[in-house]
Order: C-alpha cells, then sequence, then structure tokens
C-alpha cells in the first residue's frame, strides 16, 4: 500500500522502504513473518544473549558497584576460578580466564559451561539465577527430542530468566531489555510446535562448514587475488579425499590376499603387548597412549578388554601389594578381597568387610594397570557420531601432559531403578587395573566416593552439591568397582563462595584443594539430561 501511494523518494525519506524492491513475501499475504524465521541458537542466544549481553552486564554491574580497582581484583579472581576448572573431554581449557583476542562461537559455549560456578559469591543470588534460567533454557531447547513436558520447563525456565533478570535494571546496569535477541526467545515455543526441535537447525553447523571451506583454505593463500587460489585448494583437497576412500576401498577388495599376513602381524603385536610391564620400556613416559582400556556398555563383556592390544604403564605396580604402596591405601588388599566376594557370591548380604578371612581368600596374583578407559553411551543431543553414539576418556593417570596427575570423576550407577543422579553416585577414579581370578578377567577400578549435599539440587544454581566421602574414623570412604558399573564421566566445579582463589592453584589440584563440589550438569547436554 506504502508502495502503491508514495513516491519514490517520499518512500526512502519517510519510511526507509526502497521501492523499486518487491520482497517475496509480496504474495503471500497470509504469511507471519515471525513464522518464517528459524530460531538461531548460535547467534541469538550463545554469541548474542550471553556474550553480547549477560556476560558483559556481570562487568558492568562489579564496577558500578565496587569501582573499577576491586572490579578488577574480583574479575582476575574469575578469570582465576575459570582456569582452574579440572579437565573434562571436549572442554576447552581458559588458561588466562575469558580473556580471549577474538571471542569465537566455541569460546561462548564452552565458557557457558563453567561461567556460572566462578561467579557465584561475587554477584547477588538474583544473577546467579538469571544465569541458571537462561542456561537451563538453553540446554532444554538444543535437546534433540522435546516432549510436551520439555515445553513446559521451556516455559517456566523462560519465565524465572524474565524475573530474575530485572536485578539488572534495578541496579541500573541497563535501562531496558528491547533487546531482539533476547525476545527472539520467546517464539522459540511456538516455533518448535510448528517445526519441532531446532536442534538440526543451530546455524553452527554453517558456520563450521564455514570455517572448513573459506576460513582455513584462506589462510593457506598468499592474500593475493584469494578467491582463485581457494576454490583450487578445495578442489584439491576433495580429489584427495576421494582418493583416499579409493584407497580404502581397495584395501578391502584385497583383504582375503593379505589376511593370512596380517594375522600374523596382529598375532605378534597382540604377543608383544601381553609381555611383562618391563616389556614396553620402549614407550617414552609423554608418548604412551592414554587410551590404554576400552569399555563398551553395549557389550558388558571384558573379552574385549583383554583382546584389546594393551599398552601397559612399564613402571606401575604389577601386584595388589605394590600397588597399595603405590596409591598409599593400605587396606586395597581387603577392598579387592570385598569386590570378588560381591562378584562371585551376590547372594550373600553379609559385609564383605566383616566375613572371615578363613571363608574368602585375599586375592595376591598380577594386576595390569591402565592409564585410561573408554565409555560409550547414547548422547544423540550432543555432536555424536552416527547414530548418536558417543565415546570419551575417563582417566586415571599420575601424569597428564606434564601437568601434575589426572583422576577423573564419574558417575557410577548404584541403583540401576532410579532416574538420574537419585540412582547414581559420583567417584573419582584413582587406579583402573584387571586382574584374572578362576579363568574369569576383571576389569576395575579404585574410587573414592563422594556424598551428595541433600536429597534436591541447589535451589541457586540448579546443580548438585557433593562433597569427599570419609568413614567414622576419618579416612577417605574408598572401594573397588566392577568398570561395567561406571556411567560416564562427571565434571565437577569447586564451590567457590566469596573467598579469593591462590594463583597457585592449577586445574591438576581442584579435586584436592577444595571440600565442596557442583556436578556441572553445563558441561554438556547429555550430563545435562542426568543431572537435571
Amino acid at each position: 500500500m506504502l508502495i502503491a501511494e508514495f513516491a519514490l523518494d517520499a518512500l526512502w525519506n519517510e519510511y526507509g522502504i526502497v521501492g523499486e524492491l518487491v520482497p517475496f513475501t509480496n504474495d503471500f499475504i497470509q504469511a507471519d513473518i515471525y513464522e518464517l524465521i528459524a530460531p538461531d541458537i548460535l547467534h541469538q542466544i550463545i554469541k548474542g544473549a550471553f556474550k553480547d549481553h549477560l556476560v558483559e552486564w556481570v562487568e558492568k554491574y562489579l564496577r558500578l558497584t565496587h569501582g573499577d580497582s576491586h572490579a578488577n581484583e574480583i574479575l582476575d579472581d574469575i578469570d582465576r576460578r575459570i582456569a582452574a576448572v579440572a579437565p573434562f573431554p571436549g572442554l576447552h581449557r581458559f588458561p588466562q580466564g575469558r580473556h580471549f583476542k577474538q571471542w569465537t562461537s566455541d569460546d561462548s559455549k564452552a565458557l557457558m559451561k563453567v561461567y556460572l560456578p566462578a561467579i557465584e559469591g561475587h554477584v547477588p543470588p538474583e544473577i546467579v539465577r538469571t544465569f541458571r534460567a537462561f542456561l537451563e533454557f538453553c540446554y532444554l531447547v538444543r535437546r534433540n527430542v522435546l516432549t510436551e513436558k520439555d515445553l513446559d520447563d521451556l516455559d517456566e525456565a523462560l519465565a524465572r530468566f524474565y524475573r530474575y533478570r530485572e536485578v539488572f535494571k534495578t541496579m541500573g546496569v541497563i535501562t531496558t531489555f528491547s533487546l531482539p535477541r533476547q525476545h527472539s526467545m520467546k517464539h522459540y515455543k511456538q516455533l518448535i510446535q510448528l517445526f519441532g526441535a531446532p536442534n538440526g537447525l543451530c546455524s553452527s553447523i554453517t558456520e563450521s562448514k564455514h570455517v572448513k571451506a573459506v576460513k582455513k583454505p584462506y589462510r593457506r593463500t598468499n592474500k593475493y587475488h584469494a578467491l582463485g587460489q581457494m576454490l583450487l585448494i578445495n578442489q584439491r583437497l576433495d580429489k584427495l579425499a576421494a582418493s583416499r576412500v579409493d584407497f580404502k576401498r581397495s584395501i578391502a577388495d584385497y583383504c582375503g590376499t593379505l589376511h593370512p599376513y596380517l594375522h600374523r602381524v596382529l598375532a605378534a603385536h597382540k604377543a608383544t603387548c601381553a609381555q611383562p610391564a618391563e616389556a614396553n620400556s620402549w614407550l617414552g613416559d609423554e608418548d604412551r597412549p592414554l587410551a590404554s582400556a576400552s569399555i563398551d556398555e553395549s557389550q558388558g563383556d571384558c573379552e574385549d578388554l583383554s583382546e584389546t592390544p594393551l599398552f601397559l604403564e612399564w613402571n606401575r605396580a604389577t601386584a595388589i601389594v605394590a600397588l597399595a604402596d603405590e596409591l598409599r591405601i593400605p587396606n586395597l588388599p581387603d577392598l579387592v578381597r570385598a569386590f570378588l566376594i560381591r562378584q562371585l557370591y551376590p547372594e550373600d548380604t553379609r559385609d564383605p568387610t566383616k566375613i572371615p578371612y578363613l571363608e574368602y581368600l585375599r586375592y595376591e596374583g598380577g594386576i595390569s594397570i591402565y592409564n585410561s578407559a573408554i565409555s560409550m553411551f547414547y548422547a544423540p543431543s550432543d555432536p555424536s557420531g552416527i547414530g548418536g553414539m558417543r565415546r570419551e576418556y575417563i582417566c586415571a593417570a599420575p601424569t597428564w601432559r606434564q601437568n601434575g596427575p589426572r583422576y577423573d570423576c564419574a558417575f557410577v550407577i548404584t541403583d540401576p531403578g532410579l532416574q538420574g543422579m537419585h540412582g547414581m553416585d559420583i567417584a573419582r577414579m584413582l587406579c583402573f587395573f584387571s586382574f584374572k581370578s578362576e579363568g574369569i578377567c576383571y576389569p576395575c577400578a579404585v574410587v573414592q566416593w563422594f556424598d551428595r549435599v541433600g536429597d534436591e539440587p541447589d535451589e541457586a544454581t540448579g546443580m548438585w552439591m557433593v562433597q569427599p566421602s570419609f568413614t567414622r574414623d576419618h579416612q577417605r570412604n574408598l572401594a573397588v568397582i566392577h568398570v561395567d558399573t561406571i556411567f560416564r564421566a562427571a565434571h565437577l566445579i569447586p564451590i567457590y563462595g566469596q573467598d579469593f582463589v591462590p594463583p597457585e592453584i592449577a586445574p591438576c589440584h581442584s579435586y584436592d584443594a577444595f571440600n565442596g563440589f557442583y556436578v556441572n550438569k553445563f558441561v554438556d547436554h547429555h550430563a545435562f539430561e542426568i543431572a537435571y
């Protein structure tokens, strides 16, 4: 109507409309433009509402409240808290905190996983609740499948976010919430009901393709008339990829001819790996692979563990007594005995530690120690492989990348009949080992248990709280468990409180230097579903 009534100069000067250009929606009389805009999780939520809004608002709040000098001290402490977070598979490290030369989408997504516990104690509880509601909305909307209950939870999280974010206006940080990227969150439920879960529509997919097809080829050029060079680079990369496929197909075609030779090579390699620890002394400390043991929960059979080529730690213990000395656990033989009793005599309901030694003897044979185990599980909401399967390493290594020891935590199934955290406990992996008793292979782990603090997650952060478990005589609560009870890795972040973190605290000290921890449900989408 405006185009029909006004001249072109009036349209442009008064309405900002170019009358000569007719939009494609001109012929869609009944179309709603808001229903044509797909959710953009990456730019609207992750890089928009989180990075450009909430993170910046926290810094502005600190400067308004404490002044520049003290605010800088608090921001430095937040950076130290982020840098001190324990390592986890797929978690980016922040050795300098959140000071990036250029924010990328990966930086934003990685910071979301650890930012909430880092600011707690330095900001009011309302700001912590704002971040909790926002992060829960992000992780709910990212699920691969959304049910009616999930949509109700989405509405509830969004309502809490809108309610608690008012603290930024009350404190004078901002003057208005008229922000299109935050307003777009209100339309997500309707768009999900119309078009389905936006998991596959996240623009991070096209962002990653842009890196592969444009950014990386551009860096290989001499920057002069780069387009032609980029096209040539991509063409050659496609040819190399095609040649790899042809090469693999050729290998498969000749597999029958090569099979006897390959069989002899694999047999010799397996025999070499089965030698005592000294036989592998040619493996250097830093060159030795961490992937020593393989756990496939879909099979639940330790034969895969014994048939897989294993790289033993050449300077580790080869007997239970020696391992007890190495780990400084004097009662480790008794823990192994209790484990065997539970495995061999599950009908015996007595406490294994109180059964007479003459009734069940202790195991005193040899053992094999491994630096890590591999957990495979179904996680369709995460960027996974074909069929939604994901694979991750759980480490229990005395040295890791020359940065001290690494002993990861894990979810251990203690009650299969309950859902989520109610049926699991948190344990820290101190050592992976295996042994054979009466012809049966037992892949095990020495673990230190954590106790849950309360029966529900923390009200402010929404995360479960745990603390190291101790016995009545103030000793660490330790156990030997079967690896089949380990579900997947867990990530714990210290409850920092209001105290400043000393600069000497490193990631390898994180699980030893603090007394209380949050079970980080924001470390990935599968952990969020477990600990929600």
